[in-house]
């Protein structure tokens, strides 16, 4: 769900998408809560198909993620045909072959990611059936739309190069980028380190200069957006 408010005459989206996890491995299950969570999703973690059917009942979930070895699938499978609004489905599976994955799910199963599961290959793909425009960590948001970046309600005069530099530590929330991917991610290239502590230093600035530090320095391997 996507709601609208109006911040100083000027409209900000704020993004609600939410995202049924039905996977019976506690850790794989954990790892992929966060990193839907630090995308900004809401998620709804589960680890049998009577509990997502019971969440499925409670409110409208925008995606279903459910690894195919769940316990009570069936009951997944044999009551969400009823349900009034079925949402799409990504499966987790070790079938290879999309017209091999559970039929009987009807043909909502629009994609599927094989094990072992590679949790940022998952993410990715469940930003392409969401189609989500806005990116946002915490209260960090960038809308993809408008080329806009926000820190809570104030607005980030960034420039292309750090726009891009920004939408690519969202992406990659959690996760150490080296100053090679930044500036491959940023001019498509190869740069000498000083270009990119100089553009992350700017950023920065304005990232953080307002609130809690949100990009973080690991010396001796790169940069992370994170706690």
């Amino acid at each position: 769900m996507t709601r609208w408010r109006a911040i100083d005459g000027m409209l900000d989206i704020v993004v609600e998408q939410s995202v049924l996890l039905s996977v019976p491995e506690a850790g794989l299950r954990e790892s992929v809560a966060v990193r839907l969570s630090a995308a900004g999703y809401l998620v709804t973690p589960v680890a049998t198909g009577a509990d997502a059917m019971a969440a499925l009942r409670a409110r409208h979930y925008d995606l279903i993620v459910v690894d195919v070895e769940i316990p009570d699938l069936f009951d997944l499978a044999r009551h969400r045909p009823v349900l009034s609004d079925r949402p799409p489905v990504i499966c987790v599976t070790t079938c290879e072959a999309l017209d091999m994955l559970l039929p009987e799910l009807g043909t909502e199963v629009e994609d599927y990611v094989t094990k072992p599961c590679r949790i940022p290959e998952l993410v990715a793909r469940v930003r392409v059936q969401l189609r989500q425009p806005v990116l946002k960590f915490r209260d960090l948001t960038l809308d993809e739309v408008v080329f806009q970046a926000w820190r809570g309600d104030r607005q980030l005069e960034v420039t292309p190069a750090e726009y891009r530099m920004l939408r690519h530590l969202l992406v990659n929330a959690g996760r150490v980028l080296s100053k090679e991917q930044l500036a491959r991610s940023v001019w498509g290239e190869s740069r000498g380190g000083n270009a990119i502590e100089r553009l992350m230093s700017r950023l920065r600035q304005k990232v953080d200069g307002a609130g809690p530090a949100l990009i973080h320095t690991r010396r001796g391997f790169g940069y992370i957006l994170g706690e």
